[in-house]
């Protein structure tokens, strides 16, 4: 079964890595094979604009 660390993290109230997690999963006799990040846009959204205010004497830009 696959779960993402956020579904997890909904119903635990920590803040561990999921390393850490992982591994006290492991303790507990539930095996955890791996780790996978995934992206759901290829190379994240860093630095993209998603929009964007207008003042009389400038434009704001808005990254995420």
């Amino acid at each position: 079964m696959n779960i993402s660390y956020n579904w997890l993290k909904r119903y635990l109230d920590t803040d561990l890595p999921a390393e850490e997690i992982a591994r006290i999963l492991t303790d507990i006799g539930l095996e955890v094979e791996g780790f996978e990040k995934i992206e759901t846009v290829k190379g994240g959204l860093h630095g993209v604009v998603v929009g964007e205010e207008e003042d009389e004497n400038f434009i704001i830009l808005v990254p995420v």
